[in-house]
């Protein structure tokens, strides 16, 4: 029986789709620029996090209100989505990831972050159904490996793993991968722009409590940082968690997983050409590689 052939409309929009993913992935990827910058500050990750989120949510709030108010709109009976994609997805996110950095280095947490692929795609196979190609296989072990390198946990040094590092790397990874699955479902009833907004909206209620029970003080903000978190909550947070979710209304959630492993790819090139960040042998392994993951997902099978 012969396959049927996509129409031209099916495959603009699919090509959309994978911009809009790449896109998403490009402007996280620029998220050191403004992470640095509030760090140098002394604003502690926890409060970065939190600002991230509420930054965020109330720019898209602003925006909403003015131009479709009708998005706020939500049936009680799926406040569980939001919690999902909020909560579990973006607030426990973002507390495992922090963790994990205290117990090892960033380019370990990154590379057991960037385990999500693989637990999307098996996540994939048992709540959609979605068939685990060859070609997803090894598009995600290609990106996985560039990860390694560009993180330099290959070419870099030896490194010491506790086991604690692990379990929250991993719970990092797994909650980063839930969103694709929240969001794909909350896609089945929502505006990509309802979804983004509640999802942030949660997040940034979720870390505040984080707050409350941790007892951290709230930083004193000044005005450099006020553009910091303003640009940080636009172009790497509400921007590419728009865009990401558009994409997720069209693409697999296995396959827009993968293209955002573009994000180390494009973090590593503004280390390069705006923190004038090193160029090694690694880092441009690890971005050929994940540029050849991102090419053989996008390959059309014959």
């Amino acid at each position: 029986m012969k396959r049927r052939r996509r129409s031209v409309s099916e495959k603009k929009s699919e090509g959309r789709a994978v911009a809009e993913v790449l896109f998403a992935a490009a402007c996280w990827g620029c998220i050191g620029l403004f992470t640095r910058y509030l760090s140098a500050c002394g604003m502690s990750s926890l409060a970065i996090a939190f600002f991230r989120s509420f930054a965020a949510a109330a720019m898209l709030a602003l925006y909403l209100g003015v131009r479709s108010r009708q998005t706020f709109r939500i049936q009680p009976r799926n406040i569980w989505m939001f919690i999902g994609t909020g909560f579990v997805s973006i607030g426990c996110f973002n507390v495992f990831y922090f963790m994990t950095q205290t117990f090892t280095t960033l380019s370990v947490a990154a590379v057991l972050l960037y385990t999500a692929p693989f637990f999307v795609i098996f996540m994939s196979r048992l709540f959609f159904k979605e068939k685990i190609t060859r070609q997803k296989i090894v598009a995600v072990v290609l990106a996985f490996a560039g990860c390694l390198f560009v993180t330099g946990l290959i070419g870099g040094g030896s490194v010491q793993l506790a086991p604690v590092a692990i379990a929250t790397g991993i719970g990092s990874a797994i909650c980063y991968a839930l969103y694709s699955i929240f969001g794909r479902v909350a896609l089945d009833h929502y505006e990509p722009m309802t979804v983004t907004f509640y999802s942030l909206f949660v997040s940034a209620c979720s870390m505040g409590i984080v707050f409350a029970l941790t007892g951290a003080e709230m930083p004193a903000v000044s005005g450099g940082m006020v553009l910091g978190i303003c640009g940080l909550g636009l172009f790497s947070t509400a921007l590419p968690y728009i865009f990401y979710t558009r994409g997720l209304q069209v693409l697999a959630p296995s396959k827009a997983s993968v293209l955002a492993f573009a994000e180390p790819m494009v973090a590593t090139l503004v280390g390069i050409a705006v923190l004038h960040e090193p160029i090694t042998v690694p880092a441009v392994l690890g971005i050929a590689l994940i540029f050849a993951g991102i090419v053989v997902l996008n390959r059309r099978s014959k």
